[in-house]
């Protein structure tokens, strides 16, 4: 993995030196910065795929015209921040095969680990709702199989719940699945 450059990128440089990285090879730009993601843990992996099946499970039921995507999509919140949520959720048109940058993502889901646990619950949060088209953002704790769901309504007001055994209804797009479909089976 070849270290990235210490100097500030923009967003648009910061894509183009991404795209430019071995195959694997994972970074966020924060406030200008290059940072690592770090490899996941199997559980992790378990409950983003747990997550974008139920989405696209939702999706397809409700007859949405809708697409999941897990990893690797880049969402820029402004000329010195891109994230790669976990999961998200885009609605409209099919975005072009070679499509590496969503510009209207509904729906972000970040899954806690350890090590992400204080910026996908702090600063991702203040990020992520900055995007007009952002109206859920989830974050999947699976260590207590807890989904905490933070929603922007139609006023712009953000409300947020803790949920366990329940359903949640992602209106719009429109979707409503159950959180226990958002983890994998127990084991």
């Amino acid at each position: 993995m070849s270290a990235p450059a210490r100097r500030r990128m923009t967003a648009a440089e910061f894509l183009d030196w991404a795209m430019a990285q071995p195959e694997g090879a994972r970074y966020e730009l924060v406030a200008g910065e290059v940072v690592a993601m770090a490899p996941e843990r199997a559980l992790h992996g378990r409950a983003k795929l747990a997550v974008v099946d139920a989405l696209r499970a939702a999706v397809k039921q409700a007859g949405l015209p809708c697409e999941a995507f897990v990893d690797g999509m880049a969402v820029r919140v402004d000329d010195s921040t891109v994230y790669e949520p976990d999961v998200l959720l885009r609605c409209g048109q099919t975005v072009a095969d070679d499509c590496i940058e969503i510009l209207d993502p509904v729906v972000v889901v970040e899954v806690l680990s350890p090590s992400s646990r204080q910026k996908d619950t702090g600063g991702k949060l203040d990020d992520y709702l900055r995007l007009p088209s952002v109206r859920h953002y989830l974050i999947v704790e699976t260590a207590n199989r807890t989904l905490i769901h933070h929603r922007r309504d139609d006023t712009g007001e953000l409300r947020s719940r803790i949920l366990r055994d329940a359903a949640v209804e992602l209106r719009p797009p429109g979707p409503t699945l159950t959180v226990a479909s958002l983890f994998p089976p127990a084991g």
